[in-house]
């Protein structure tokens, strides 16, 4: 018997796949600094903890398929605060921002669909376009860059009649670029001139480090029927186990395609809706000082790595994420070689090989996403033992 080509086509997590050989290092005693998955250290709001513990419901029930109405109403006083203004009948909860992703290309793309993305991205993006069918292409940017967004014509050059998006992470998963307004409006141009979708994954939307303003794909005017936004509370609220996301229209014809990929899926999980609900209540001062510590964490990071000899890492504007440059002969094997060869004092680091985030083969082969979502203290340590792990690397390269 033959699993299915879908299934062989189906790449494996470059946050993930490296987890054995952490999971080898820590039954023989070391410690592992995971800076490879965006999971946080921060604790979650205790309103949101509060209402998981004081439950007191007689059945667990199904909620509507696109999630309980007075999440949904609370969601819209949310996203006014950032000018973005909405109805409840224009926001779908989803089980996690994936599921929107998924169910967004579901409803919009057919088998052999092209979406233009920007290289590196978030690699679930195309587990999810393999999954319906659809085929990601990229436009390229550079981390010498600092991975700003493409020109027009960089664009266009990708555009064919098989074209129907064009899918951003603002602020960008795994670079941590913010797109200015400038190059919103360029993406704006390119929507409207050629009728695409704008796909906008927004999830760390709280988390900008310049004075530049957040610009939402819906603050684009003259594309509001085109504009599909992907959010989550995952990250916000460090809340990635409740699996609450969210799919946001305005137009009608796709939200009533997605509701029947909600209703096939029956519903979003009940107590991460709970636990979400109360979270939109939490007091400002929980989020800035969250802000404040990821601030933090990237000043520290960022200048750690670029003392490392023969790092580089651009200052990410956004979100809790980095690429950077390592002088190895391959991030992958160099990021298996610290987990499985490799410890300092007892520990080791984690990192994502960037490879996985790119398009083509070969591609970002030098780089590693880094995640800095663990406290500074254990971000100094994780340093320390990259920089003795690139010292004592057999594949470094001597620039």
């Amino acid at each position: 018997m033959k699993i299915s080509q879908r299934a062989i086509n189906m790449p494996s997590s470059p946050i993930r796949r490296l987890a054995p050989y952490a999971d080898a290092a820590k039954r023989n005693g070391i410690h592992v600094y995971h800076l490879n998955i965006g999971q946080p250290d921060i604790k979650t709001p205790k309103c949101g903890i509060d209402a998981l513990n004081h439950i007191d419901r007689d059945i667990l029930e199904y909620s509507p398929s696109d999630g309980y109405l007075s999440l949904r109403t609370k969601m819209v006083e949310y996203y006014a605060q950032y000018g973005i203004y909405l109805s409840p009948n224009e926001i779908i909860i989803t089980t996690g921002g994936s599921e929107a992703v998924l169910f967004a290309f579901l409803a919009c793309l057919s088998p052999g669909d092209e979406v233009i993305v920007t290289d590196p991205f978030y690699a679930n993006y195309m587990a999810f376009a393999i999954s319906v069918g659809a085929v990601i292409k990229s436009v390229k940017t550079r981390i010498e860059d600092g991975f700003r967004l493409p020109s027009v014509e960089a664009f266009e050059e990708q555009i064919t009649d098989k074209t129907k998006a064009i899918l951003i992470c603002n602020p960008n998963n795994p670079t941590g670029y913010l797109y200015s307004r400038k190059e919103m409006n360029r993406l704006r141009d390119i929507v409207k001139k050629h009728d695409l979708y704008l796909f906008s994954d927004e999830v760390y939307r709280e988390f900008i480090y310049t004075g530049m303003p957040y610009i939402s794909a819906f603050h684009l005017q003259g594309i509001e029927e085109n504009v599909v936004l992907f959010d989550s509370v995952s990250k916000r609220y460090s809340e990635c186990g409740i699996r609450i996301g969210a799919l946001c229209t305005k137009n009608k014809t796709i939200h009533d395609a997605v509701m029947k990929f909600c209703q096939a899926r029956l519903s979003p999980p009940l107590i991460g809706q709970i636990v979400a609900e109360a979270s939109l209540g939490v007091q400002k001062e929980y989020l800035q000082s969250v802000y404040e510590e990821y601030l933090d964490r990237r000043n520290f990071l960022i200048d750690g790595l670029n003392r490392i000899p023969g790092v580089y890492s651009p200052i990410p504007m956004g979100a809790f994420y980095t690429v950077a440059k390592l002088p190895v002969d391959d991030a992958e094997s160099f990021c298996i070689w610290c987990l499985s060869e490799f410890q300092w004092e007892g520990a080791t680091v984690m990192l994502a090989p960037a490879s996985g985030f790119y398009t083509e083969p070969g591609e970002g082969r030098q780089e590693v996403r880094i995640a800095y979502v663990l406290c500074k203290e254990d971000l100094a340590k994780a340093l320390v033992c990259l920089e003795k792990a690139l010292e004592a690397y057999p594949g470094r390269i001597e620039e």
